[in-house]
């Protein structure tokens, strides 16, 4: 009886001590890839703004109601391209017939990249600029050039606010 159990107890050592049977192995490669094109997206606090009437001589520049404009950007570019957000009128501030150049409409700006300008009915004037990828954000505030020339009326015009990310 001995042996039988001499005969077990090697069986069970050599199986511990011996290398398990090699395993087959095999490798395989995927491509993964993702498309993340040129995004940009543009958030302005409210759409409109107005001016409230007032003596030329005590308010020369008038600050539009309600505040300042809050601008939230959000732009996805290559690297070291330029994100850029500019302003520019539909036309002159109109009233019936009566006309005030947009050039009367100037804004202040805050926030990294923003810059203060003039409105322009003729080409896009720069509200801010970046170089790459980002959330950026700054505010805008509008002021009417108070003249005693100006003719009477209610005066409207739109701006156009572009964000491009080439």
């Amino acid at each position: 009886m001995i042996a039988p159990r001499r005969l077990l107890t090697a069986l069970i050592a050599w199986t511990v001590v011996s290398p398990a049977a090699g395993a087959a192995a095999q490798a395989s490669t995927a491509t993964i890839s993702a498309n993340v094109a040129t995004l940009a997206k543009l958030t302005l606090s409210r759409s409109t703004a107005a001016f409230p009437d007032a003596d030329p001589d005590t308010m020369p520049q008038v600050a539009a109601t309600g505040g300042a404009i809050t601008i939230s950007v959000k732009a996805r570019a290559r690297p070291a391209t330029v994100v850029l957000l500019t302003v520019q009128a539909s036309g002159d501030l109109r009233s019936g017939l009566s006309v005030i150049p947009a050039t009367n409409i100037t804004w202040t700006a805050t926030g990294t990249g923003f810059v203060a300008g003039t409105v322009s009915a003729v080409s896009p004037v720069t509200l801010a600029s970046w170089t790459g990828s980002g959330l950026r954000s700054g505010t805008q505030s509008l002021f009417f050039r108070n003249l005693w020339t100006h003719p009477t009326g209610t005066f409207t015009v739109s701006l156009v606010y572009t964000l491009t990310s080439p």
